[in-house]
């Protein structure tokens, strides 16, 4: 998350004195600038400890002892391997820089999963038919679990992540979900916008309605999914592979409970013994490369599936990526039980 960090900054013309005045339980690592607010150093308790016992005096100035060699980020810099290893190295406190030097944020990797360079879709345009009389009124997106919205769960998730951008596909009841993000503090530090669709587009039209992105990658997911993927694992996978399509997927076991006939031909070549196979279902989130939503015709009923099959038919590299945790489609009115039961352990 990002931090409201005024309170971390010290000028590099301040004392040593001021600096130990400024560190406290709550404020371990000190940002030092120059007077034209550029990032010229960082102090912590240990610099201090370590300027004072070679010599240096309390009304020396910080930029004496400050750290010059720190930890930084800014937009050439950016990748998921660079906060991997910050996060290795238990470093909590790092400042994103513009190109000029200065400070435009400060991220605390202690609450912060990621930063990922994403813009995400979330489909809630559906009916809920299934879920019926629940959904007679309120849209599946914002039926309540663990006292928010389902879509909520999802977008603070992905927010954790660093997303910053999203697009909400909406149509049946579109107007509360429109409303609801007006409304909702999700949207107080980052980009919400809701995009109506003039009819029911499948699974993925909508997403041709959306007029540009900022990024190269963008996640596409359903908003009544309840799942703790882990999307920098996700997207790293997606990078690491040079994919076109990312298909977060779901193990999906079958029991036999019969001996199954291994045959060549009409020939019996042997026999397995109540086997079990294991498959892997759609999840229903998606990561792919933004030139190929190109591909989605403007306004018309298209499916996730005929993306794929589309990509597929051009060779281009689409891969799975197989969920570890739990994941849960709310489609019936026992997986919403399900949900609720699950949310009751889970802390947000």
């Amino acid at each position: 998350m990002t931090l409201e960090y005024s309170s971390y900054l010290i000028p590099h013309s301040a004392t040593i004195r001021d600096a130990m005045q400024k560190i406290s339980g709550t404020i371990l690592t000190l940002l030092v600038t120059d007077e034209r607010e550029v990032l010229v150093g960082t102090l912590t308790d240990g610099d201090i400890r370590r300027g004072l016992l070679s010599g240096s005096t309390l009304d020396d100035p910080v930029n004496t002892i400050m750290h010059t060699r720190f930890h930084a980020l800014s937009e050439s810099n950016l990748s998921v391997e660079r906060i991997r290893q910050y996060k290795q190295i238990r470093l909590s406190l790092v400042p994103f820089l513009r190109a000029d030097g200065t400070i435009e944020k400060v991220y605390d990797f202690s609450k912060q999963k990621s930063l990922l360079p994403i813009d995400a879709v979330i489909m809630a345009g559906g009916r809920g038919e299934r879920l019926r009389p629940l959904t007679d009124t309120t849209p599946k997106p914002l039926l309540n679990v663990g006292g928010r919205a389902i879509i909520d769960h999802n977008i603070a998730r992905l927010k954790d992540y660093g997303v910053e951008r999203f697009y909400v596909t909406v149509n049946y009841l579109g107007e509360q979900i429109v409303r609801h993000f007006e409304e909702s503090a999700l949207s107080a530090d980052c980009q919400i916008t809701c995009i109506t669709e003039p009819a029911f587009l499948g699974t993925i039209g909508a997403v041709g309605l959306i007029p540009e992105f900022n990024h190269d990658t963008v996640l596409i997911m359903n908003s009544d999914l309840f799942t703790n993927i882990d999307y920098e694992a996700f997207y790293a996978e997606f990078i690491a592979s040079k994919a076109d399509m990312a298909i977060a997927t779901v193990p999906y076991s079958v029991n036999v409970p019969y001996a199954i006939v291994e045959t060549e031909g009409n020939c019996i070549t042997g026999l397995e013994e109540k086997p079990n196979y294991t498959y892997y279902a759609n999840a229903g989130i998606y990561l792919i490369k933004r030139e190929w939503l190109s591909l989605i015709p403007q306004g018309e009923k298209f499916q996730a599936t005929d993306l794929i099959t589309e990509l597929i038919c051009r060779n281009k590299r689409v891969i799975k990526y197989p969920i570890i945790g739990y994941w849960i489609d709310i489609g019936k009115p026992d997986d919403y039980k399900k949900v609720q039961e699950l949310a009751k352990h889970i802390n947000y």
